[in-house]
């Protein structure tokens, strides 16, 4: 198949009503939809995307899982920041485009959501057939025997220990992480396991890591049983995602696309609506 033989649609100048009939349109004969999503999806639940419309950093891209793990100073000040920018990460609640993924779920028509967040917010919404691709950030996992524990808890814990840190001013950043600079980090005290004083590190898939198999091969299960992809709010700048869109198309599936912006599958979709996904989905998937 010539992945370039069938050119994107992108209604970029349509306000959400056309879009939403649009897509609408593009899903009402399809029974399994792969559903993958993004950082766009949680913006409206005040937590900010990584990329601009052109697929561009925003901001220094994120910590390494190298650096997370050799480099005492970057450690503790990635867990600074955290414990500053965690509280409003966790009071997010979901928006209009998780409540419309999880009422189309109920309709029976989602194989299977695929996000490449880390908030949660898709299962608080209601959805049910999600995989996490890169794990969740309210968990916490020893990397020395592998003890999982809540990040609430962690909270708790880095609160003692660091009083002097709690009530700083920063700007919101993207997964929990808070702008918070200026600050000697070499202060901020960092606990260890419980259990076997391991480092402990946040149950999420740094860059520098791999998707893990099993939850890769789960996600390929889900592809290869649906008839269509429909890519919600994500550039696919990273390859962890756009590599099943990628399959997609090499296997003929169609694929659909709604993001503010460029995106690295442009070219590979069937419809690319560039509309604000929350009325644009709320509407599209009404009795679809």
């Amino acid at each position: 198949m010539n992945l370039l033989s069938n050119p994107a649609t992108t209604l970029s100048s349509n306000g959400p009503e056309d879009a939403a009939l649009q897509l609408k349109q593009w899903l009402q004969p399809l029974k399994r939809v792969f559903v993958l999503t993004g950082a766009g999806c949680s913006t409206a639940s005040g937590i900010p995307d990584y990329r601009d419309t052109d697929g561009q950093w925003k901001r220094t891209p994120p910590v390494t899982y190298q650096a997370f793990t050799g480099d005492a100073q970057i450690n503790a000040r990635y867990w600074a920041r955290s414990f500053i920018g965690w509280p409003r990460m966790a009071q997010a609640h979901p928006n209009d485009v998780h409540r419309a993924l999880a009422r189309y779920e109920d309709d029976g028509r989602i194989s299977s959501l695929i996000t490449q967040n880390v908030d949660g917010l898709h299962q608080r919404a209601g959805s049910r057939e999600v995989i996490d691709l890169h794990g969740r950030i309210d968990a916490v996992v020893c990397l020395g025997c592998g003890a999982q524990q809540p990040r609430a808890a962690v909270q708790e814990r880095l609160a003692v220990m660091n009083p002097d840190w709690a009530g700083l001013e920063a700007a919101t950043a993207p997964d929990g992480d808070a702008d918070l600079d200026g600050h000697n980090f070499s202060r901020f005290r960092v606990p260890a396991c419980d259990h076997c004083g391991g480092m402990l590190k946040p149950d999420v898939v740094f860059y520098g890591e791999n998707v893990p198999r099993t939850r890769y091969h789960q996600a390929q299960a889900a592809l290869v049983a649906s008839d269509a992809v429909l890519v919600v709010g994500s550039s696919l700048m990273v390859y962890s995602g756009y590599r099943f869109v990628r399959q997609a198309a090499e296997a003929g599936v169609p694929i659909a696309i709604l993001n503010r912006g460029r995106t690295r599958a442009d070219d590979l979709a069937s419809l690319k609506l560039e509309a604000d996904a929350g009325p644009t989905l709320s509407a599209a998937v009404t009795n679809a």
